[in-house]
């Protein structure tokens, strides 16, 4: 069925522009408003029986959220949009199009609750999942099976910032599935956004993203979409959008429309200042190791320049000594808020073996380098210079400088 009709209003071509305009062409109401409105109703009205004009329900479709994945869709170079109620709903949406007997082949460092959610809930209903490093394509490859139905990567990872190469695992997917049915190949585009890295023209069947992040940017809004070209998988997601229910409210997509208008300016500054801060960190003689795919030190910075056209504010760093220097550390910061989440205007500092990973087993942690001295930032829109004193101060506290 054909929930509710799509309407391409702008289609200027540059991101910018497409950001600030594309889903909001003031000629879907009769009274044209610049902003579109929120649509509160529930349900509406219909001329006959069976015969809505556009929506006969807002779990199913809304017209505040239908701008919203219209702009979202433009931004990330795809046809169709699917928004959800969180990142995770987003997740939860796409597993549902799988069965029991399936098969997801998942790179090894991912957000916490991703980790969660595929080996302590997904794996109960008969899905099986391995966890694999991104990195190293030939073991990737190694570990696909023939029940193999999704592959799920996140690039850059969470929170140790890898590069897993996307369309080197397309190209791999199509050869060893090539005359069968070919696995959904699923990228994590959170850290970079879409200004940044498009993954369906890198040859991804979906693009998803925790809009609750950098999208909204504002630290007001939970939410997630999905971003796809294929038009049947599309229809499964918003099939299941009504049958499972992980919409979005519509004053949730009012708000991330309004911040993704600025996504392009923000993801800007964000750069800027993690670049700015991660130069910093790797002089400084307490740091062992800083972790920016836009620097030279990180070892797949050629493939994430080939990859991606920037860098967002996301970065991690080891401090000398282990968890109590590292919590003295992020005691200490007064800027830098120490707490979870990531992508927002403020700067941001936390601890992933105990805030956002402490879901991840110890062992994997160890495995995939998530120590108690591994510091991660969300390097916000503020002043360089301020953030930069800030860390400084905080060391100089730990240290005694």
């Amino acid at each position: 069925k054909q929930w509710y009709q799509r309407r391409v209003a702008i289609t200027a071509g540059n991101f910018g522009t497409d950001a600030a305009h594309h889903g909001s062409d003031p000629d879907k109401w009769d009274f044209k408003p610049i902003v579109p409105p929120i649509s509160l109703s529930t349900t509406f009205k219909q001329p006959a029986p069976g015969q809505p004009p556009v929506y006969d329900y807002s779990r199913a479709g809304n017209p505040t959220r239908t701008a919203f994945e219209e702009c979202i869709a433009k931004l990330e170079g795809g046809k169709y949009c699917v928004a959800t109620s969180s990142g995770l709903a987003a997740t939860m949406l796409l597993v549902n199009t799988l069965k029991a007997g399936d098969h997801i082949l998942c790179c090894d460092d991912v957000y916490g609750g991703t980790n969660r959610y595929f080996n302590r809930v997904v794996s109960n209903f008969g899905i099986e999942i391995t966890m694999c490093d991104p990195t190293d394509l030939e073991k990737f490859k190694s570990n696909l099976r023939d029940n193999t139905t999704m592959i799920w990567i996140e690039t850059p990872t969470n929170p140790t910032m890898k590069i897993c190469d996307i369309a080197g695992v397309v190209e791999i997917v199509k050869k060893r599935y090539e005359g069968k049915q070919v696995p959904k190949v699923i990228a994590d585009n959170t850290f970079s956004t879409p200004y940044f890295q498009r993954p369906l023209e890198l040859g991804a069947d979906c693009s998803i993203n925790s809009v609750t992040k950098y999208i909204n940017g504002h630290t007001d809004v939970v939410m997630g979409v999905i971003s796809t070209n294929n038009k049947e998988f599309y229809d499964k997601l918003t099939f299941l959008i009504m049958a499972v229910g992980p919409c979005p409210s519509p004053f949730d997509c009012y708000l991330a429309l309004r911040g993704v208008r600025t996504l392009h300016l923000r993801m800007r500054q964000h750069e800027t200042n993690s670049l700015a801060v991660g130069r910093w960190l790797e002089k400084h003689p307490r740091v062992s190791k800083v972790i920016h795919p836009g620097l030279p030190s990180h070892p797949q910075h050629e493939l994430a320049k080939r990859q991606m056209k920037g860098f967002s504010g996301m970065l991690s760093f080891i401090i000398d000594g282990g968890k109590e220097e590292a919590t003295l550390f992020l005691q200490s910061l007064k800027i830098f808020a120490l707490a979870e989440s990531l992508g927002g205007y403020e700067s941001l500092a936390e601890l992933p073996s105990v805030m956002t990973h402490a879901s991840v087993p110890p062992e994997q942690r160890k495995l995939i380098g998530i120590s108690d001295s591994l510091i991660r930032l969300s390097v916000g829109i503020e002043e360089p210079e301020d953030l930069i004193a800030d860390l400084e101060r905080a060391f100089n506290i730990v240290y005694k400088k």
